[in-house]
């Protein structure tokens, strides 16, 4: 079954983008950009995207997580590695605004579909490319995946550090992150293409993006040449910031002010603590936030987790209460503003869909189109292009581009 187009709202209305993405970095990165109103034409292999197969699935080939992330989008199956599949490719990019991929580059050019063939039939496309690594260094040619990176950018070692064992985030950190710089250098080229009429090569590597990513709070002395003291940050590092116990759970809670730690003392009727502290010292808190973050779990799991939020409540101090992921579609905040929308998908049923979090007044981000069969669209994108039945019909009886089932 294929979906029509809708006619697309959002800032990007009116940019084309050739997805060549797959897995999970570079089709967040491209999900944002459709969100945005951008029409994002999704070039899968003849096989779809491998995310296709990951997570739960009712039919084959759409899967959870890919549901997830590629929303938005139409879908082309071509086998770019014939002669025929990158001539159709070509075609495509000469209507295009965008084309991002995120495949190695060497294996990119041997496709014939670097910068210099794309741009040499569309000099003012932005060409952006997600990398492991920046490609001027000695990683540049290695394979890059989430585990890798954040091993690689500090998070290992600092997720688990404190236990003495490096762990990864159990969320593709690295992904998520590097897509949205990616769709951030994208749309800081289209805003210099607006200008300047000029297409430019983007590159945005994951490794450089999440070391800086992780070494913002935690340069420490490395900031300074030469080095003036321990790296990190000590108030994160020193392990007193945790959920707080409580007699039926726990809480997260964040007194930033010696305000806040004045009266939770006095709340609590421990003035005693707040004596042991020169608490309008901030350098005096932070060297010592393992202490205090200790007698703050003596005094919360003296209460239950709701007297603890209502207590916090009215002395203005930022806290909730621990949710699981699968408790979020319940949450009262999210549940108010309609994160998660319950939406009618023409081959799965009624699915959950998290909306585009940026609002715009004017030009409205919405769920225009689901999460695309493999190569759904691959048909109207190829007449879009100029190319005619005949040779539409002829690329599919080739086997180089796959239609949907059904």
């Amino acid at each position: 079954m294929t979906t029509a187009s809708p006619i697309r709202t959002g800032p990007l209305a009116g940019i084309r983008v050739l997805d060549l993405t797959a897995v999970v970095l570079g089709p967040v990165a491209t999900q944002i950009l459709g969100d945005c109103g951008a029409d994002v034409v999704k070039v899968e292999p003849l096989e779809g995207d491998m995310m296709r197969a990951n997570g739960v699935s009712r039919h084959q080939d759409m899967s959870s997580v890919f549901l997830s992330i590629n929303r938005n989008k139409r879908s082309i199956a071509l086998d770019l590695k014939s002669a025929q599949g990158r001539d159709a490719l070509l075609r495509l990019a000469r209507g295009a605004d965008v084309l991002v991929h995120n495949m190695r580059v060497k294996a990119v050019e041997r496709l014939g579909l670097g910068y210099a063939a794309v741009s040499a039939v569309n000099p003012g496309i932005v060409y952006c490319v997600a990398t492991g690594f920046g490609q001027d260094g000695p990683d540049a040619d290695k394979p890059a995946f989430d585990d890798v990176i954040q091993a690689a950018c500090g998070l290992a070692s600092l997720i688990g550090g404190e236990r003495g064992q490096p762990t990864y985030a159990p969320t593709l950190l690295a992904d998520k992150i590097a897509g949205l710089a990616t769709a951030n250098a994208v749309m800081a080229a289209l805003v210099h293409k607006a200008r300047s009429g000029e297409g430019q090569y983007v590159e945005v590597p994951m490794l450089e993006t999440l070391a800086a990513f992780t070494m913002a709070e935690h340069m420490g002395g490395l900031t300074f040449d030469p080095p003036g003291g321990e790296v990190g940050y000590a108030r994160l590092l020193a392990g007193g910031r945790r959920p707080m116990p409580t007699l039926d759970g726990h809480v997260a809670v964040l007194p930033y002010s010696a305000t806040h730690w004045r009266a939770l003392f006095a709340a609590f009727e421990r003035e005693d603590l707040a004596a042991k502290y020169q608490l309008d010292d901030r350098n005096e808190r932070n060297d010592r936030v393992r202490e205090l973050y200790a007698d703050l779990a003596g005094l919360t799991a003296t209460l239950s987790t709701a007297a603890c939020l209502h207590l916090f409540k009215r002395l203005d101090i930022p806290s909730t209460r621990l949710y699981a992921i699968e408790e979020l579609p319940e949450h009262p905040h999210l549940k108010a503003v309609g994160l998660f929308q319950h939406v009618d998908h023409p081959t799965e049923g009624r699915i959950v869909s998290i909306r585009p979090q940026a609002r715009f007044e004017r030009t409205p981000a919405v769920l225009s189109l689901p999460a695309p069969q493999v190569g759904e669209h691959g048909d109207e994108v190829l007449r879009e292009a100029g190319l005619s039945q005949d040779e539409i019909d002829g690329l599919a009886a080739a086997g180089v581009l796959r239609r949907p089932r059904g």
